[in-house]
């Protein structure tokens, strides 16, 4: 499953290096943002296929980045993975409401991290092929 366009959301640059490293090297395109105002626009212009988002970042946090998406049509559906901080809490209802296919725990590991992207998009797929 190649050709897939990834948004990669953090304000930490090393995080966002070595995610879309690993990420290219699977085949990925890889799109980046260091806040979740740039990674809105960048969102609404791309259409990328999942999201990788911090939860805490400057100018708009992960969350927050999340609703204003699943407000947007072009948007609404986009899966999204959240990282999140061991003190980060991100409840079940907000999992549900903002379309949030999984959340890692910082630090993780980015074979980790590819796995449920791949999951992810992959079930996506599938229950297109099937409806």
């Amino acid at each position: 499953m190649t050709g897939k366009r990834v948004l990669v959301v953090d304000d930490e640059i090393h995080i966002v290096h070595v995610v879309a490293i690993k990420l290219r090297n699977n085949g990925y395109e890889v799109l980046t943002a260091d806040n979740g105002a740039d990674a809105y626009e960048l969102a609404c212009r791309e259409n990328p296929d999942i999201i990788v988002t911090d939860y805490q970042m400057p100018v708009m946090t992960g969350l927050e980045f999340l609703e204003k998406l699943r407000a947007c049509d072009r948007t609404a559906d986009i899966p999204a993975i959240l990282l999140t901080a061991r003190s980060f809490a991100v409840t079940d209802e907000q999992k549900r409401t903002l379309n949030i296919a999984a959340c890692l725990s910082k630090p993780f590991s980015p074979k980790e991290l590819l796995g449920n992207i791949e999951d992810i998009l992959y079930s996506r797929a599938v229950a297109h092929q099937t409806a």
